[in-house]
């Protein structure tokens, strides 16, 4: 799989990763768990590495967590999750509860989640990196209309990590944030980048152009993702799935080729967005 570097230390992380909203905020039975495990083992053996959750996400961190754990997996992943609470003791709190979930120890990401209460918690962040709690520190936030104050944050707060919507359907974030996260060194991480599945909505019963195949794509999915990819301030998208099917699918957009800026021009003409 591909990798994108970190810009702050230098890392290297693979190109794809996995989202946990909904997908993985399952029951505690084996049979309930079957596929979000299965999801898992294919994501680590293809040499993906980014896990994205959060504390809004039901019992996904604590899923997540008890199938590493089965897998005999916990140190191989870098497992981000967020603080989503108001006041520095709950939101002190709430993170101790996501290491014991996840990994006890140290976590490779927290990321303050909405912005919720993000001038308590950067400075709490910034003590428990520090400390090695955790590794790096961000923010996120879904909604289009904080795209001003992530772009602030970006350009005064020296993160580490941004995560922030963005698809081949909605480029706003190309226009002001993804070059302010290039100039100031932060990584970005893109949610929702299959617009929570309306994409595939909008090209069904419609084909690829041959001319995917100029860099390497076979599948919509792939060429979803790798336009994002496209972009050279993008990170790692983190695509939501408990499908092992889809995961898979997913996990092509890594490899191989990517469009260039002309050829990303084109995608969007294609389908007309």
């Amino acid at each position: 799989m591909l990798t994108r570097t970190i810009p702050k230390s230098g890392e290297k992380l693979p190109v794809i990763g996995l989202g946990t909203w909904q997908t993985f905020d399952v029951g505690p039975s084996p049979g309930e768990r079957k596929s979000q495990k299965e999801v898992l083992q294919k994501f680590l053996a293809a040499g993906a590495r980014v896990i994205d959750s959060s504390p809004m996400y039901g019992r996904a961190e604590q899923v997540v967590g008890d199938l590493l754990r089965e897998l005999g997996q916990e140190r191989t992943p870098f497992l981000a999750t967020k603080v989503w609470t108001t006041g520095r003791e709950a939101g002190v709190e709430q993170m101790r509860d996501s290491l014991r979930k996840l990994r006890p120890g140290q976590l490779d990401l927290m990321q303050v989640h909405n912005l919720v209460d993000w001038r308590t918690h950067l400075p709490t962040l910034r003590e428990w990196k520090a400390a090695g709690r955790i590794r790096y520190l961000g923010v996120t936030h879904y909604q289009r209309g904080a795209f001003d104050d992530l772009e602030k944050l970006i350009r005064e707060e020296s993160l580490d990590f941004v995560q922030l919507p963005c698809s081949i359907a909605r480029r706003d974030a190309e226009q002001r944030l993804l070059p302010a996260a290039a100039e100031h060194g932060t990584a970005v991480l893109v949610m929702q980048p299959f617009e929570s599945g309306e994409l595939f909505r909008k090209v069904k019963g419609k084909s690829l152009p041959p001319w995917a195949a100029d860099f390497d794509c076979k599948s919509w999915a792939e060429f979803f993702l790798k336009y994002l990819l496209g972009h050279p301030a993008v990170t790692c998208p983190i695509p939501a799935t408990s499908n092992p099917r889809h995961l898979e699918d997913n996990l092509r957009a890594g490899s191989g080729r990517l469009p260039g800026e002309k050829t990303r021009a084109r995608m969007v003409e294609y389908l007309g967005l």
